[in-house]
């Protein structure tokens, strides 16, 4: 404010002015800092807002100093030696008070004597009358002061609804009578409500849920009830207009958009399921045609054979692709946790539970699509509350009584036969059939003929480029076995033997028989034993030489097809290196 301060008090100080000039019956002048009159009496009235620099050294004194000055000779003082007017002065007698505010000279009182009886009547009780004016110009300091704080106040204020309106959460100020004093436009938008809401009563009540560690709140204005997520702040401000401030999103929206952020991004869609054999093109055509189906699915298929990648093709193929998919496998969660993790809890639910509760995986899947892999490993009290959640479409947190609505699509899965868990027992039959309103099975990698070739490019493309590797051929061998290879753990396993040869190849960019992982030769070998033994138990009686040749296969497969590998072959199957080497030449 600087020069400003007196000036913006202006009338109090006209009226200290005119209460010293009354009392003490002597004309008084009241400048700011800069010279500037800003209240003045008797001869000084008509000459408000002057400045009076120019003959105003008496003043500038008071003002450097910081203490009053007395000057009883006007004129002959050597403070008025650069006075225009000193030959000329009228006054009798002058005393200036300095205005102190914040330890600095804001102004000056002047107290002027034109008669030499107002000038007697000043000297005659001088300390009284400097102690009065020290008085008023404390009174004017503390008037600067409080105005000072109220333009503080007023501009916070406006600065506080500039920031409010800025923000992008919505903000409800609310008075000390529960009123609402303020709403931003975003609150106005979040509730759809308009600015005439501001004077109404509103009560704000925290409920047992949180929500990424903000609490969650039940509003009501106009009886209308509205559930949001966010902070209640308790007012600093000494405003009974600012008695709490709620910083707030609406529940349902900032939860789906959260969600949808961190779960809502699968792009996985068909064009991802690798194969072209009959089996697979007769499997994508039927995920096309109930992607946008509400109806349950349950998928089945070997372990390995890629459900969960059907599961996503259909989120990605539906309405619902830009929605959340939530996947969880029932079978890897422990059974005492896999309750919470499905229908989520409220805080202080059980003992070691989060202080601020959790979403359980139903709710973080609302609008969207749940995939609930492995359902054979889910126990019998979970099927039941499963079940429930399929019948009436709501979910209730542990430790709450609250139904939050679904609109959900389920996607199961299982490896196992659960027809046979429905007979013994471990599997609900209702459950069961609620699942199984569309049923989709996989079909194994060994029921896919050509498709075996098709998914070892793929891969091998895809390691190619994870490792910065340079494979361009497999050894015809290893096509051969892989063709004969049974595949218990298809796809999965399939793509682990790719990795694994992938990673050990050398700038040849060959792939051969040598690179294949351990575990691979072994299930290999004892597949060939099993046709081997599958070929001797037939009824039908095949020639000894032909026997002797699948051993002697057998045995090179084994140990290898190298001058050490043959020396073995050659002692396991009892015979000398150099038969052996004749019987090999008989093979050919």
């Amino acid at each position: 404010m600087n020069s400003l301060y007196l000036k913006n008090i202006q009338e109090s100080v006209i009226r200290y002015a005119s209460v010293i000039s009354n009392i003490l019956k002597i004309d008084v002048e009241i400048v700011d800092e800069g010279l500037n009159r800003i209240a003045g009496t008797g001869i000084f009235k008509n000459k408000i807002n002057e400045n009076i620099k120019k003959n105003g050294f008496v003043y500038e004194e008071t003002i450097n100093k910081k203490r009053i000055q007395l000057i009883e000779n006007p004129g002959e003082h050597r403070l008025c030696r650069k006075c225009l007017e000193k030959d000329n002065c009228l006054e009798k007698m002058e005393v200036s008070f300095p205005i102190i505010y914040e330890n600095r000279v804001i102004g000056v009182i002047g107290v002027v004597c034109s008669t030499i009886e107002q000038k007697n009547r000043l000297l005659n009780d001088l300390s009284t009358i400097v102690s009065f004016i020290e008085q008023i110009s404390e009174l004017i300091a503390a008037k600067v002061s409080e105005y000072s704080k109220e333009i503080i106040q007023i501009k916070s204020l406006e600065f506080f609804k500039e920031i409010v309106n800025s923000v992008n959460d919505g903000v409800i100020v609310v008075g000390s009578n529960s009123l609402i004093s303020s709403i931003n436009k975003k609150g106005e938008n979040e509730l759809k409500l308009k600015s005439s809401v501001k004077g109404k009563k509103i009560t704000i009540d925290e409920t047992d849920d949180n929500f990424n560690e903000n609490s969650t709140y039940q509003i009501k204005i106009d009886e209308t009830k509205y559930e949001v997520v966010g902070r209640l702040i308790q007012g600093s401000l000494d405003i009974k207009e600012y008695s709490k401030i709620l910083i707030f999103n609406k529940l349902m929206n900032i939860k789906q958009e959260a969600v949808t952020l961190t779960y809502g991004n699968n792009k996985t869609n068909l064009s991802d399921i690798v194969g072209e054999s009959d089996a697979m093109k007769s499997l994508k055509k039927k995920i096309k045609s109930i992607s946008n189906l509400k109806s349950t699915v349950l998928i089945t298929g070997e372990s390995g054979t890629g459900k969960e990648l059907v599961a996503r093709a259909i989120h990605a193929e539906g309405e619902r692709r830009n929605k959340p998919f939530i996947a969880i496998n029932c079978g890897a969660i422990p059974e005492s946790l896999l309750e919470s993790e499905l229908f989520g809890y409220v805080k202080g639910a059980f003992s070691g539970a989060n202080a601020n509760g959790r979403i359980g995986k139903f709710e973080l899947a609302n609008k969207g699509v749940i995939f609930l892999d492995e359902i054979g490993d889910m126990p019998l009290y979970l099927q039941v509350k499963l079940l429930r959640v399929l019948q009436e479409k709501t979910v209730v947190r542990i430790g709450s009584n609250k139904l939050t609505s679904l609109d959900i699509r389920i996607v199961a899965a299982t490896n196992k036969d659960l027809k046979e868990l429905v007979r013994k027992g471990k599997f609900r039959e209702d459950l069961y059939y609620r699942l199984n309103v569309i049923p989709i099975e996989v079909p194994a990698l060994r029921e896919r003929g050509k498709d075996l070739n098709l998914l070892v490019n793929v891969l091998v493309d895809k390691y190619n480029n994870l490792f910065n590797k340079y494979v361009s051929k497999i050894d015809a061998e290893v096509l051969e076995m892989f063709r004969k290879y049974k595949w218990q753990g298809n796809v999965r396993e399939l793509e682990n033997v790719v990795e694994f040869m992938v990673s050990l190849s050398d700038k040849r960019g060959v792939v051969d028989k040598s690179m294949l992982p351990e575990s691979f030769i072994e299930n290999y070998n004892e597949l060939l034993n099993d046709n081997i033994d599958r070929s001797i138990n037939i009824k039908q009686i095949i020639p000894l030489k032909d026997i002797e040749k699948l051993y002697i296969k057998k045995a090179i497969e084994k140990y290898g097809n190298t001058t050490e590998g043959k020396k073995i072959a050659a002692k396991k199957l009892g015979i000398g290196i150099a038969t052996l080497y004749r019987k090999i030449d008989g093979l050919e």
